[in-house]
């Protein structure tokens, strides 16, 4: 007899023991040859040399489904069990897996130009109106390139700026002052991970989200790094954060022209990066539009409308430009 220690450091534990630990109740079931404790992340096993080291490659294989899928079912612990491969392994492959197995793919064709964007550059700039999922995509993008170890941390960045309204001086220490504009951040990464594994996460500093001001002097390297907003940076500040990749680093810029929230007299840096950078090697762009738009289908109605206002504005000064 023999004991063997298993630690589940890469799966979400209440989702790998289930609601009422019914997970770890039917792997017991499955080997009754075995005393199995759990308490946690550590998994206490006794019993035979062989089946105890059959039942560890057992729970390696439920738990690289469950980080995943984040979910385990009756079905895949059966499945895995027996040697067969899991219903949600076949078919297409999506992005991730998000909250209780939710697949999160891209599902337009900028979208997926955008994944393959991903994949071929080290910087990509993703443009387009508003609800194309463009920071939705990247976010999940970078959790993808975390959840593969292929980086080691993800870093997420906004430009502090308001929306053409003056908040004023807010409440709280300097977390509580930024978190309003970054919460859009926080709530991809909230479908995508569970809530333990996230709090994880952010405490050891392995996902850092903060505004844009706080990227100086840093050099960010095994990381998926994502600017959202960028059309509210000025031609400083983005040159600023571009100049922050380091090695085995690659970086998504999201934004929209037709939203700049700066003040007249400051040119946006989305706008001249995209100029200087045009003929960069390694340097990619995928444009959306309002074909792409996810959202409710008002939304898009929305652009279409405020297009078309814009074109009838821009045709009215132009008219008395002339007369």
């Amino acid at each position: 007899m023999i004991e063997r220690i298993i630690i589940i450091d890469r799966a979400d534990p209440v989702s790998f023991y289930g609601v009422n630990n019914c997970n770890m109740q039917l792997i017991k079931n499955l080997y009754p040859k075995l005393r199995i404790a759990a308490r946690g992340t550590v998994i206490k096993v006794v019993g035979e040399d062989g089946e105890t080291a059959d039942f560890e490659k057992t729970i390696r294989l439920l738990e690289e489904h469950c980080s995943t899928y984040n979910k385990l079912t009756d079905e895949a612990i059966l499945d895995i069990f027996h040697g067969s491969e899991p219903k949600e392994m076949k078919g297409d492959e999506p992005i991730i897996y998000g909250i209780n197995g939710k697949p999160i793919q891209a599902r337009s064709p900028h979208q997926r130009d955008l994944v393959r964007a991903f994949a071929a550059n080290d910087l990509v700039f993703a443009l387009g109106p508003a609800g194309t999922g463009k920071t939705y995509v990247a976010i999940a993008l970078a959790v993808r390139a975390l959840k593969n170890k292929e980086v080691r941390k993800i870093i997420l960045s906004r430009p502090a700026v308001e929306a053409g309204e003056k908040l004023g001086f807010l409440p709280g220490d300097m977390k509580d002052k930024i978190d309003p504009y970054l919460q859009p951040l926080y709530d991809a990464l909230e479908d995508m991970i569970p809530p333990l594994k996230l709090k994880e996460y952010m405490e050891s500093n392995v996902i850092q989200i903060a505004p844009l001001a706080f990227m100086r002097g840093r050099t960010l390297s095994d990381a998926v790094i994502v600017l959202d907003e960028a059309q509210n940076t000025t031609t400083h500040q983005i040159k600023m954060f571009l100049t922050r990749m380091g090695m085995n680093a690659k970086m998504v810029i999201t934004g929209d022209v037709t939203q700049i929230d700066l003040p007249r007299s400051q040119c946006s840096g989305l706008v001249r990066a995209l100029n200087v950078l045009r003929n960069v090697e390694g340097v990619g762009r995928v444009d959306f539009d309002k074909k792409d738009i996810v959202r409710a289908k008002l939304v898009q109605r929305i652009v279409d409308a405020y297009e078309k206002y814009d074109e009838r504005t821009k045709d009215a000064s132009e008219t008395e430009e002339n007369q």
